[in-house]
């Protein structure tokens, strides 16, 4: 997409509001904050946030939703979801641009998150067909075991800025497919691209009340909501700090959670892999995104064997990497979302060349208005640096040699994360030992995926609980009723 069109995208920002009750709400004397264009740090437009009174009634009108949606076949709810996904996709040249404008990715990546989002409903509606309960054999004869799957109740959702489109639908298709409402928070930073998947499910025939999106403090958003008994559920998306205090508020009144938090994914490159080739995919793995994707390969742990080859090629590729705005031809890997992120990978790389690790390639912030960050090659970081321990989520990558299976297991489980892990070996008993080893929700062999709408995803320890995606991402807002008729 040519930089004229950039402006022309930015001139069609739409303006921003909250859905609630199957109504459109702005104004009225609401305060707002500032969104902004990371590539070049200007303001796209003013965002209302929600009152007291606007989550009171999102909370209301989610219960009233539930009551009746709950009660629409799995058959009709998968009809609504699939010509919500069918929306997405007709519109999907301007849900990409609104990611790229808030969030900088590139457009092609941003084309391609419209893409999975859309699959995301597809999977759902097909689901919601599903949901099959089971007859139990009776130990006496004339009575009958039933169990089946309900939907759960209202659902307050949490949604971060790193997939702005995928991470809400996610969350939304999931809980609409087992018949529950949602109230959904998705941040402040990339409002747009959140209330676009919406409106996608509110033109689709979803009743008044089954779908809200709340905008504001995110504190008392979530106190309100945690605190509401008609809520039944959260889930949410997001680090492991908030992850923590959300989890342990919903305990206090007996909610369900589903946490998907923080990683710090570990790759194995074991002595037979090719170094060169895993270098260069790795490369474009790491940096989607900018490295803002809680799945990133960060923690390169390469035999010492071929250490060198890799990392050569590595540093080699990332250099090579044109960075720039998201709306420019070429452009491989856009700005960070924010300057909290350009902060946070100063102090990364400072902490760690204090350390003694060598920056073989960027380690600062870039020229220009906006807030960009170069590749960043990390070697030999020792264990005590913080960038080997705290999830960089950014573009920055740590390689360090191991010398045998057991060396390398330990330093992948070293870390108290289990999101996402990846291994790169030719010999089928080496990946199956570190598969079965590795102490990761996911582990991908010899590949770069990580989660798909299909497959379950959710970590272990720090990383979260829970899963979503795939069945149990549906079945996650259900609850299991047995029904014994004699």
């Amino acid at each position: 997409m040519p930089v004229c069109d950039a402006r022309a995208a930015r001139a069609e920002y739409p303006l921003l509001g909250l859905r609630i009750d199957g109504a459109q709400v702005a104004g009225g004397g609401r305060s707002t904050r500032d969104v902004f264009d990371p590539s070049d740090a200007s303001v796209l437009g003013r965002l209302p946030e929600a009152t007291a009174e606007d989550v009171a009634h999102a909370i209301d009108a989610a219960a009233r939703g539930f009551a009746h949606w709950r009660r629409v076949s799995g058959f009709e709810r998968g009809r609504v979801l699939g010509a919500a996904a069918a929306r997405i996709r007709s519109r999907r040249a301007g849900i990409a641009r609104l990611i790229t404008l808030e969030l900088g990715k590139p457009q092609g990546e941003a084309l391609r998150e419209v893409d999975t989002a859309a699959e995301m409903f597809e999977w759902a509606a097909e689901e919601a067909r599903r949901l099959y309960g089971r007859l139990i054999p009776a130990r006496t004869a004339g009575v009958r075991q039933m169990v089946s799957l309900e939907p759960i109740g209202p659902v307050a959702a949490f949604a971060g800025w790193n997939a702005p489109a995928i991470t809400p639908a996610r969350k939304i298709s999931g809980a609409l497919a087992a018949g529950c409402s949602v109230v959904i928070k998705p941040s402040e930073e990339t409002p747009a691209v959140a209330l676009a998947i919406a409106d996608a499910v509110l033109d689709s025939g979803l009743p008044d009340g089954v779908l809200n999106v709340l905008f504001g403090d995110p504190s008392s958003i979530s106190q309100a909501l945690l605190d509401a008994p008609q809520i039944r559920m959260i889930t949410f998306t997001g680090s492991t700090e908030v992850g923590r205090e959300l989890g342990a508020r919903a305990a206090r009144t007996m909610k369900r959670a589903t946490l998907e938090l923080g990683g710090h994914a570990p790759v194995l490159v074991f002595a037979d892999a090719d170094p060169e080739a895993t270098a260069t995919a790795a490369v474009a793995a790491k940096y989607r995104n900018a490295g803002q994707v809680c799945t990133s390969p960060t923690r390169f742990l390469v035999h010492e064997s071929i250490v060198d080859r890799f990392r050569a090629q590595f540093v080699q590729a990332a250099r090579a990497l044109k960075v720039g705005a998201g709306f420019d031809p070429g452009v491989q890997m856009g700005p960070l979302a924010n300057a909290r992120r350009i902060d946070a990978m100063q102090a990364l790389v400072d902490d760690a060349r204090s350390r003694g690790a060598s920056v073989d390639t960027g380690g600062g912030r870039l020229p220009g208005p906006g807030w960009f960050w170069a590749p960043t090659v990390l070697g030999d970081a020792p264990d005590d640096c913080r960038a080997a321990n705290v999830e960089p989520f950014g573009p920055l990558a740590l390689i360090r040699p191991f010398r045998d299976f057991d060396e390398a297991i330990a330093q992948a489980n070293r870390l108290p994360f289990g999101l996402a892990a990846y291994a790169f070996t030719r010999d089928l008993d080496t990946a199956r030992a570190a598969s079965e080893a590795i102490d990761s929700g996911v582990v991908s062999v010899n590949d770069w995926t990580a989660s798909l709408p299909e497959t379950p995803f959710g970590g272990t320890r720090d990383s979260g609980l829970g899963s979503e995606g795939g069945i149990e991402g549906v079945q996650a807002f259900t609850r299991v009723k047995y029904v014994r008729e004699a």
